[in-house]
C-alpha cells in the first residue's frame, strides 16, 4: 500500500470514526429519477469514502457514463462533468485507491452497489467510480462461468437469489459490494435500457443532479 492510500485511510477513520454504529441512506437524484441506496456498515472504508465525496458534492453533475443492459450502470468519472458528447469516459479518478473489503454475505444481486476498479492484483477499488447492478436471471451455466473467472464457489442461498431476481455473479469476490438499492430500481432499469454508443456511453446524457446522505440510527 502506498503512502497516499495510507493517508486516505487514516483520514477516513479520523473523519468518520464516530459514525461506525450508524447506517446511512444515499439519495441519488438523477435526470431520470431518484435512486435510494443503503450503505453497508461492514464495509467502512468504501462507505466512508462515498460519504466523504458526497459531502464534498463531488458527484454533483457527473454522468452515468457506462451503461450495459442486463449488467450494470456506472458513474463517478470526474471527467464526465464537462466533457463533449464524443469524449470516451472511464479513466477519470482521484489519486488513491480503496483496499478491497470483501464480505461473503454481500454479493452482486440485482440492485447491489459496488465500486469499480482496474485490473490491479490486490483488487483495490477506484476512489470515485461506482456501479449499480441491474443484472439478469442466472442459471447453472452462469455459475460455471463465474467460477472459471474467480475460483469462488457461490453459496447456494446466493444462487437462489440469482435464479429469481438476478444479478451479476461473475463479479462476486472480485469487486467490493458496499450497499444496495432500497428504492428506485425502476430508475436503474430505465437508465440501463437507454441506447448507447459502441463504448457503452448513453446517447442521452444521464446526469447525477445531487446525492444526499441520511444518517439513520440502528437497533444494534
Amino acid at each position: 500500500m502506498n503512502v497516499k492510500n495510507i493517508i486516505c485511510i487514516l483520514f477516513l477513520f479520523i473523519g468518520f470514526g464516530k459514525l461506525q454504529s450508524q447506517s446511512y441512506i444515499a439519495k441519488i437524484k438523477t435526470t431520470e429519477g431518484t435512486i435510494k441506496v443503503m450503505l453497508y456498515d461492514s464495509t467502512p472504508l468504501h462507505r466512508d469514502n462515498f460519504i466523504k465525496l458526497v459531502k464534498e458534492k463531488y458527484y454533483d453533475s457527473l454522468l452515468f457514463h457506462r451503461v450495459i443492459k442486463g449488467f450494470v450502470i456506472q458513474g463517478g468519472d470526474p471527467l464526465s462533468k464537462n466533457c463533449a458528447d464524443t469524449f470516451t469516459l472511464g479513466d477519470g479518478d482521484l489519486p488513491y485507491t480503496i483496499p478491497a473489503e470483501f464480505v461473503p454475505s454481500y454479493y452482486h444481486k440485482r440492485g447491489a452497489l459496488a465500486q469499480a476498479r482496474d485490473e490491479r492484483p490486490d483488487k483495490a477499488s477506484s476512489a470515485t467510480q461506482f456501479y449499480i447492478v441491474q443484472g439478469k436471471v442466472a442459471d447453472d451455466s452462469t455459475f460455471i462461468k463465474a467460477f472459471q473467472k474467480s475460483n469462488y464457489v457461490i453459496p447456494e442461498e446466493h444462487k437462489k437469489i440469482y435464479r429469481t431476481i438476478g444479478g451479476t455473479p461473475q463479479l462476486d469476490m472480485r469487486y467490493t459490494v458496499y450497499g444496495e438499492v432500497i428504492n428506485g430500481m425502476d430508475v436503474v432499469d430505465k437508465i440501463a435500457d437507454m441506447k448507447t454508443n459502441p463504448k457503452d456511453r448513453p446517447l442521452k446524457n444521464v446526469r447525477i443532479i445531487s446525492i444526499k446522505i441520511k444518517q439513520k440510527k440502528t437497533n444494534h
